[in-house]
């Protein structure tokens, strides 16, 4: 019953700004939308996006495609919507590293993250999970930090990207935990965990979507979240209390629903 209230909700907040249709327009929707994902398939964003859009389909028999436009830290996939038609036709899954690390880090933009969208809801707010290999040597936060401070620049961790959520966080541990280790980004989610079970890199800031069928399938192990509070899916697993992170921020990743700006226009009756 909620997840149906929810995804009226989303529904109705989509069709918010085509209420005003006349009677001689079409019913909206009347053509299959196109859902970009700013990031590749099998990635947090891509998997929250399908569920939202399996979701709408099931219970509203809306025709959604999801169109996947990797590359930027999100860049690419944001700037294809921001030129589309504000027509309600093209929607983006945004999320903090396009939405709000981005304008930090590129000197300029093809697009402005408060001028080009309209919001539509928050879809997630989830933290992330550092997490190791199955086999890993790493029982801890503990043990991978005291690893790191014995052999300091050696300790590879991925990220989906540059500027990303997870590269970030990542950045974050070292600078609370006082060593430092050597970054690899790479192309979206689907690229780093073959390479963090195979061994390649020791540990990879990964979402819980992503995560999670890995983890019950026994390939990789999570040793902490970048949380306070402990997740509902991973309840033996809590942000380390040690004093070599205390004093770092919890770092959620977010992800919201977003179309181009849509300019009101109000007919006369």
């Amino acid at each position: 019953m909620k997840q149906t209230v929810k995804l009226s909700l989303i529904a109705a907040c989509i069709c918010a700004p085509y209420a005003g249709q006349t009677l001689a327009q079409e019913k909206y929707p009347a053509k299959p939308i196109r859902f970009v994902v700013p990031f590749p398939p099998g990635g947090g964003t891509d998997i929250l996006a399908r569920i939202v859009t399996n979701k709408l389909t099931e219970r509203l028999g809306w025709q959604i495609v999801v169109d996947n436009k990797p590359g930027a830290g999100g860049n690419i996939g944001l700037d294809t919507v921001a030129k589309a038609p504000a027509d309600g036709y093209t929607l983006v899954m945004g999320q903090t590293s396009n939405l709000a690390i981005n304008p930090t880090l590129y000197t300029k933009l093809p697009y402005d993250p408060l001028k080009d969208f309209s919001p539509i809801t928050l879809v997630s707010s989830v933290p992330l999970a550092i997490v190791v290999a199955a086999k890993s040597p790493y029982i801890s936060l503990a043990s991978l930090i005291s690893a790191a401070k014995a052999k300091p620049d050696q300790i590879v961790f991925a990220s989906p990207g540059s500027g990303t959520v997870s590269h970030l966080a990542g950045e974050m541990l070292q600078s609370a935990a006082g060593v430092k280790f050597v970054h690899v980004p790479y192309k979206g989610a689907s690229q780093a965990i073959p390479d963090l079970i195979g061994g390649r890199v020791a540990f990879y800031m990964s979402s819980l979507e992503t995560a999670m069928p890995q983890i019950k399938g026994g390939n990789i192990r999570a040793v902490a979240l970048t949380s306070v509070k402990r997740s509902p899916a991973l309840p033996r697993c809590r942000r380390s209390p040690s004093q070599a992170t205390r004093d770092s921020k919890p770092t959620p990743g977010s992800a919201c629903l977003r179309r181009p700006r849509h300019r009101m226009r109000w007919s006369r009756g």
